[in-house]
């Protein structure tokens, strides 16, 4: 029973959480900062939810913080997204094998 309540209750957030922008903004946003807060909200909430994972991804978190320190290089440096990824997997394991 418990189940569909918890269904319910997260149908209902979902909905909440996508049918109330649209009741308080019908018309388009002319604030400038308040349209560039919006632009940046995605990237903060998607940092929040990947970077504590990032942490405990690996056994060690010297390995995982010197991988992020890699890849935050090569992105930096324009490095494509692929290249970032497996640059960084590889220095996680350079560490941990040398850990």
């Amino acid at each position: 029973m418990s189940y569909w309540i918890y269904l319910v209750v997260m149908a209902g957030v979902t909905y909440l959480v996508r049918a109330v922008p649209f009741a308080l903004f019908r018309n388009k946003v002319k604030s400038r900062f308040f349209r560039s807060f919006l632009a940046y909200v995605p990237y903060a909430v998607l940092s929040a939810m990947t970077f504590p994972a990032i942490l405990d991804s690996t056994g060690s978190t010297v390995s995982a913080l010197v991988g992020t320190a890699a890849a935050i290089m090569l992105a930096y440096a324009g490095k494509g997204l692929l290249t970032v990824a497996v640059c960084a997997c590889l220095v996680v394991l350079a560490v941990g094998f040398f850990l």
